[in-house]
């Protein structure tokens, strides 16, 4: 328990080598086509941050904004895109980031970032909230 924040659910360490080893592999699987990072702002960001210097290749980043919430304090189902990539995705090596999802808003993104006709697009997600139905991420 952090005074601070509430409840730990990830501890630093634990946190620190998953994000080592992530970057590792990602540098071993994409070695001859480095990936561009996408990460859903904001709580994406210094997650994404931490990965992209674990990455021992030149990796792009851009960010999106979404919104499935609204006001509310649960999703609608229905997800918004804020703020969109600048960077063209077509024929790329697309790697997105959120540090929690809603497994529904996760498989729209995928869909969305599968649209722009990159190579390839694979998710990462530090929390998948509890409850959440859909699609698992890769």
């Amino acid at each position: 328990m952090d005074e601070n924040v509430g409840q730990v659910i990830v501890g630093e360490a634990e946190l620190r080598a998953k994000i080592a080893e992530l970057g590792a592999r990602i540098t071993t699987d994409y070695a001859d086509n480095p990936p561009i990072l996408v990460g859903v702002l904001k709580g994406a960001f210094m997650f994404m941050a931490d990965l992209a210097r674990a990455i021992a290749l030149p990796v792009e980043f851009d960010f999106m904004a979404v919104s499935s919430y609204g006001s509310a304090t649960r999703t609608s189902g229905i997800v918004r895109i804020l703020k969109d990539l600048e960077i063209d995705l077509t024929d790329a090596t697309c790697s997105s980031s959120r540090t929690s999802s809603i497994r529904a808003d996760l498989a729209y993104l995928q869909r969305n970032l599968a649209a722009r006709a990159p190579r390839s697009v694979e998710t990462c997600a530090l929390l998948v909230k509890e409850g959440s139905s859909g699609p698992s991420s890769t």
